[in-house]
C-alpha cells in the first residue's frame, strides 16, 4: 500500500484479497483456542471472510487484465451475500441464546445453517473461479492488449494451484458433513480444514507477492512503451567499419551502403524491440539472402546478428536508465520493453557491453 508509485485499484483489490484471508485465519485460530467462549455472540458469530476472498480476487484479475469495463465485477451481489449471512447467523444465534436461556440447551440450528452456508459459498467461489479461468485462458481477444506485455503464465499458475486447492476444500467440507451431521459440535473433526487453511495461505500470500512485482512490472512497461512509441529520435548504433579495406575485396562502397541499409530499417522501425526479432525475418524484409545479410553485419558491425541487436537494445535501455524520469520505474520493465525476452538475458547483455550491471549504471546519473 505504501508503493513510491500511486496505488491503484489492483494495488487494493489485491491488498483486500489478501486481508480477507487473514481475519479469515485469525477467526479460524481464535475458534480453535477457544478464546471467546464465555461470550454467547462472539462465540457464535462466525463471520464468513471467505466469501469475500474470491470476489476480491475475481477484481483484482479484471482489473489487472484491463477489462474491468467489460465484465462484471460481482462486488456488490458479493457484499449483499455477506451482509445477508451475518443477518442470518444473528437471528439464529438469537434463537440459540433464547433456547439455551430458556431450556438450559442449545439448539442445532445454527450448526445445520453453517453447513449450508459453506456449501453455497463454495459453489459462489467455484462460479467466480470458473469466470476468471475463462478470462485467463478463452478469452484471449479480450485481453490481448495485456498479453502484448505479459505471456500471464504466473496468474495461469496461480489458477492451477487454485483449482487444488478448491478441490481440497470440497473433500474437506464432504469429510465435515459426513463426520459433523447430527453430532454435537464439540465432537466435530476439525483437522480437515487444517492443511485447507495452510495452503490457501500459501498460495494466497504467494499471489499477493507476485500481483504486487507482476503489476508495477506491466504498468511500467505500458508507459515505457508508450514512450517509445513517441520518441522521434533514434539510438546511436555501435561503431562500423569505415568500409574500407586494402586486404578484403568485400569491404566496397555498394556493400556498405547495404548495411547501411539495414541499419537504418532496423533503427527507424525500432526492430530491435521485438524479442523474437530474427535474421531471417530482416533480411526477407529488405529482399537479401541469409547468408549476404549475415556477411553485412559480421563485417561492417564487428559483431554477429545477435550481438548487433542486444547491443541496440542496451543503448535503448541507457537512455531510460539515465533518465530520472524513469528513476522509480523497474530495471526488469525497462529491460523486457528493449527486447530483452528475460531479466537474466538483459543483465547479461548490459555487463558484456558496458562492464557494468545495469543497476550501478543507473546509480551514476
Amino acid at each position: 500500500m505504501f508503493l513510491k508509485k500511486k496505488c491503484d485499484k489492483v494495488i487494493i483489490f489485491l491488498n483486500l484479497t489478501v486481508l480477507f484471508l487473514s481475519l479469515n485465519n485469525l477467526q479460524a485460530i481464535i475458534t480453535e483456542y477457544h478464546l471467546f467462549d464465555d461470550i454467547f455472540l462472539l462465540k457464535k458469530l462466525l463471520i464468513p471472510w471467505y466469501l469475500l476472498i474470491f470476489p476480491m480476487f475475481y477484481a483484482f484479475t479484471t482489473h489487472y487484465l484491463q477489462v474491468q469495463d467489460k465484465v462484471k465485477d460481482f462486488l456488490k451481489p458479493s457484499l449483499v451475500i455477506f451482509i445477508a449471512e451475518i443477518a442470518l447467523r444473528l437471528c439464529f444465534i438469537s434463537y440459540d441464546y433464547y433456547t439455551h436461556a430458556i431450556h438450559g440447551n442449545e439448539s442445532s440450528l445454527m450448526e445445520d445453517y453453517t453447513r449450508i452456508e459453506d456449501v453455497f459459498n463454495l459453489m459462489y467461489a467455484l462460479f467466480l473461479f470458473f469466470n476468471a479461468c475463462l478470462l485467463i485462458f478463452r478469452r484471449h481477444q479480450l485481453i490481448s492488449f495485456v498479453l502484448s506485455f505479459d505471456d500471464l503464465s504466473w496468474i495461469k499458475w496461480f489458477i492451477r494451484l487454485g483449482a487444488i486447492v478448491i478441490l481440497i476444500w470440497v473433500i474437506a467440507l464432504s469429510l465435515d458433513i459426513k463426520l459433523c451431521f447430527g453430532v454435537n459440535e464439540e465432537t466435530c473433526n476439525e483437522i480437515p480444514y487444517l492443511f485447507l487453511r495452510l495452503s490457501s495461505s500459501i498460495l494466497l500470500y504467494w499471489i499477493g507477492y507476485q500481483g504486487v512485482y507482476k503489476y508495477n512490472v506491466l504498468r511500467d512497461r505500458i508507459v515505457l512503451r508508450s514512450t517509445l512509441e513517441n520518441e522521434s529520435e533514434l539510438i546511436t548504433s555501435p561503431n562500423v567499419h569505415s568500409g574500407t579495406s586494402e586486404t578484403d575485396d568485400f569491404f566496397n562502397e555498394k556493400h556498405e551502403n547495404d548495411f547501411n541499409t539495414i541499419k537504418s530499417h532496423i533503427l527507424k522501425n525500432k526492430l530491435y524491440l521485438d524479442p523474437l526479432l530474427s535474421m531471417e525475418a530482416v533480411a526477407a524484409e529488405l529482399g537479401m539472402s541469409k547468408s549476404y545479410f549475415s556477411k553485412l553485419i559480421n563485417s561492417y558491425s564487428d559483431y554477429n546478428f545477435s550481438d548487433f541487436i542486444n547491443s541496440l537494445r542496451v543503448a535503448q535501455a541507457k537512455r531510460f536508465l539515465s533518465d530520472d524520469t524513469f528513476s522509480d520505474y523497474t530495471i526488469v520493465a525497462i529491460g523486457l520493453e528493449c527486447g530483452f525476452n528475460s531479466k537474466s538475458t538483459f543483465y547479461s547483455a548490459f555487463k558484456k557491453f558496458t562492464s557494468e550491471t545495469p543497476t550501478s549504471y543507473r546509480e551514476q546519473f
